[in-house]
């Protein structure tokens, strides 16, 4: 079936992961020109187009790339709050990092975390009931996937005080019992806007008023550090004040990881996904979804089914292009959920019409596919979408090596 022409500046920064920002200076610079859609009159894009500029600034054919890698000098210790099923630590433990000891409250997780590695000491259960002490000025570095959550309290400056019930007091809490020479917290892109920038200028606060200097917050796509997805983490790194060292984040690939890369053996991977397990689609939707063709979405859909599907929604605006949406295989996948088959956030299989399996979410996550993930199917998706891709923990992990490398370096005895 033939494609969807045209694209309104939502659904082209969407589908290409670009901001809309970057779209119109790219319309202003000449360099994508917007046309009036036959039907509607509304100024959209030619998909073509997009997608063609897309390809540009994902050129496969680069040549001298970078690397982060670096060899650890001493042995490091990671302490890991908010562990999720591992994905930060297992790419933690691949730069060369140590994880000493694990926080996580879902039982699932801290069975998966002790599956595979059973020498890790896994603290299970709420981190307000964790004392940390026992590890003072015995950790390199605290992480964490602290939640975002809206601070009240009222004066100028939030301390530390002032953030309790929350659960980056609980990290800022640890990192302050620790007292390691570095901390690092990951989160949403979106804790830059949350409460109109104010919960994240708390965090910083806070950590200042710990010790800790923070290093200009960067947002890290994923990737741009061999993950065949289109997920941003914000990185929030610390260093702690009597330290007169420079952190570098890690540098980004030019070279950009597909879906198939993921999934078929290659670079990434040296075989095709491991058969496993996953969710299923109604008939209803396999009806709907076997019309859409790949990279393709509800608007790629005859009319008349594109409105008895879409309901009232139809008629809003927006892009939506999550829904009815089929990867393709030459394109980064969209970010992964906590569930493949809900209506606004499709996942859909380039060529089957089926959602994601477990081990081809965990591919996409940069899993190793001997990581198993405990407990029921709806739980093992639920922990793969909720994790650090492995790949972007390893290189924020080299970054981490460097500094430390650098650090004792200075601190040893002339």
């Amino acid at each position: 079936m033939v494609m969807n022409k045209y694209l309104t500046l939502s659904e082209a920064s969407e589908l290409i992961g670009k901001s809309k920002e970057t779209l119109r200076r790219w319309d202003r610079e000449g360099k994508l020109s917007a046309v009036r859609e036959p039907m509607s009159n509304y100024r959209v894009y030619k998909r073509e187009q997009v997608e063609m500029l897309f390809s540009d600034f994902v050129s496969k054919d680069v040549k001298g790339d970078v690397s982060n890698h670096v060899e650890p000098h001493n042995d490091y210790s990671v302490l890991e709050l908010f562990a999720g099923a591992g994905g930060l630590a297992v790419g933690m433990e691949k730069a060369g990092l140590k994880c000493v000891a694990l926080n996580e409250i879902d039982k699932w997780a801290c069975q998966t975390l002790r599956k595979n590695r059973p020498h890790w000491k896994v603290l299970e259960g709420d981190i307000k009931s964790f004392d940390f002490s026992e590890y003072k000025n015995k950790i390199d570095v605290v992480t964490g996937g602290f939640p975002c959550q809206a601070f009240s309290y009222a004066g100028k400056k939030l301390g530390l005080a002032d953030a309790r019930g929350t659960l980056f007091y609980e990290f800022a809490r640890v990192v302050k019992q620790v007292n390691p020479p570095i901390c690092i917290g990951e989160n949403v892109r979106g804790l830059l806007s949350h409460e109109n920038g104010k919960t994240l200028q708390g965090m910083i606060s806070i950590l200042d008023e710990i010790g800790y200097n923070v290093v200009p917050v960067q947002v890290l796509k994923a990737i741009n550090f061999k993950v065949p997805q289109k997920r941003e983490r914000l990185i929030l790194v610390g260093i702690r004040k009597d330290i007169d060292l420079q952190y570098e984040y890690p540098k980004p690939y030019k070279k950009i990881y597909n879906l198939k890369d993921a999934l078929k053996k290659g670079e990434l991977f040296n075989c095709n996904v491991p058969k496993s397990s996953g969710a299923k689609y109604p008939q209803s939707k396999i009806d709907v979804l076997d019309l859409v063709p790949q990279k393709g979405y509800w608007r790629d859909l005859p009319l008349i089914i594109q409105k008895e599907f879409m309901g009232g929604s139809f008629y809003l605006g927006g892009g939506k292009t999550g829904i009815a949406r089929r990867i393709g295989w030459d394109e980064p996948c969209l970010t992964l959920t906590c569930s493949p088959a809900q209506k606004q956030t499709e996942r859909c299989h380039p060529e089957e019409t089926r959602p994601f399996t477990v081990r081809e979410y965990a591919r996409i996550q940069t899993f190793p596919d001997d990581w198993k993930f405990e407990g029921s199917v709806a739980q093992q998706y639920k922990q793969i979408g909720n994790a650090v891709p492995v790949n972007l923990g390893k290189e924020v992990g080299h970054s981490i090596v460097k500094f430390l490398n650098q650090y004792y370096n200075l601190s040893k005895p002339k």
